[in-house]
């Protein structure tokens, strides 16, 4: 489904340059053959890195420590950045399709701006996941593994959307417009509730969940299932699987159309977005613990959100160049950080009875 999909979107691209090469059907097979090769290897490469994850370095489940997702924190950010060489290679070289006629440098750009758009907007999904391990009491020896099965069901729904949205905007142009409304409603919508009413056991995929398969409080080792009475009953763990899985895929509404928003090249938009996912649980166990700290950094989600939203609506009649869309996330998020030490948090003051 993926690889006609895929084929689909590059057929449609491609054809609509303006080099007479591209209008040739066996140049087309040939460009497609080769670009579906680097995609395979990029997802191989994926697949390599979850296997040494849960296979060698977290065989045995612990618990997180602060030390320990820093350096995991850190590695993640090492590989993704180390990525952009790969990405200037592959467009310098042109063995790549080059759909939207990037130069390399500007592939880099956009690579670089995606990447910290999703890491950025992720910082969210860090508040909501807490917030479930919380409510379904998830001991955190065990997060480590409900997270690293979250990513796999994160990559498949995030491929299928990602070509589904480049599809969408290369068809349908005013779609672009659609993605930057919703993007500034979503804007409006973080900046006057934010996520602290949200509860995980009041959620519609909790309560399709209780209809659907029976559930237990019994928690016995990592396992997501156990035998209860003769049936086999789902354990909290994978009640919280699937409901940060269906979370993704919400804040993932958000975050695909914001990095639409950048680029329109399929393989930069599912390669930042990926590796920025890749590094998620090691953040989580660092961020997760620092929430409190950074109170401001919501705010600067708002304004990430808003100022994509804008670029998306006014982008055939504006452009605005990758090094301040890069500029202004980076600033956005030092920002919140900043205020959020410098400005003391009000304690609040119990009222006289």
């Amino acid at each position: 489904m993926f690889a006609d999909l895929y084929w689909e979107v590059n057929i449609i691209y491609i054809k609509q340059l303006p080099s007479q090469n591209y209008k040739n059907d066996s140049y087309i097979s040939e460009l497609i053959a080769i670009s579906m090769i680097i995609w395979g290897a990029f997802i191989f490469l994926v697949c390599i890195f979850l296997a040494l994850d849960l296979g060698v370095f977290n065989k045995k489940d612990h618990v997180i420590r602060s030390k320990e997702a820093g350096i995991w924190t850190s590695v993640w950010f090492t590989v993704a950045m180390s990525f952009s060489g790969v990405i200037y290679w592959l467009f310098s070289e042109g063995i790549i399709d080059n759909p939207t006629g990037l130069t390399p440098g500007d592939a880099v750009l956009k690579y670089i701006t995606g990447y910290l758009i999703e890491l950025s907007l992720s910082i969210d999904n860090v508040f909501v996941i807490a917030v479930i391990f919380s409510a379904f009491a998830i001991p955190p020896i065990y997060q480590h593994r409900v997270l690293f099965w979250g990513i796999i069901g994160a990559i498949f729904f995030r491929a299928f959307m990602i070509l589904f949205g480049v599809a969408l905007i290369n068809e349908f142009e005013w779609i672009i417009y659609a993605f930057g409304a919703f993007l500034l409603y979503t804007a409006y919508k973080m900046l006057k509730t934010g996520n602290s009413d949200f509860n995980p056991k009041e959620s519609f995929v909790f309560k399709q969940i209780k209809k659907i398969y029976p559930i237990t409080t019994v928690i016995k080792g990592h396992n997501f299932f156990i035998r209860k009475m003769g049936l086999t009953v789902a354990t909290p763990l994978f009640v919280a699987l699937i409901v940060i899985e269906i979370t993704d895929v919400m804040f993932a509404l958000d975050s695909i159309p914001a990095i639409l928003a950048i680029t329109a090249d399929p393989f930069i938009v599912f390669s930042s977005n990926i590796l920025a996912i890749l590094g998620l649980r090691s953040m989580y166990f660092l961020v997760s613990r620092m929430l409190t700290k950074f109170r401001f950094i919501h705010y600067s989600l708002v304004v990430i959100l808003a100022f994509v939203g804008f670029k998306m609506i006014f982008s055939h009649y504006v452009h605005v160049p990758e090094w301040i869309s890069l500029t202004v996330i980076v600033a956005s998020l030092v920002s919140g950080v900043i205020a959020s030490l410098l400005i003391p948090q009000k304690e609040e003051v119990p009222e006289d009875f």
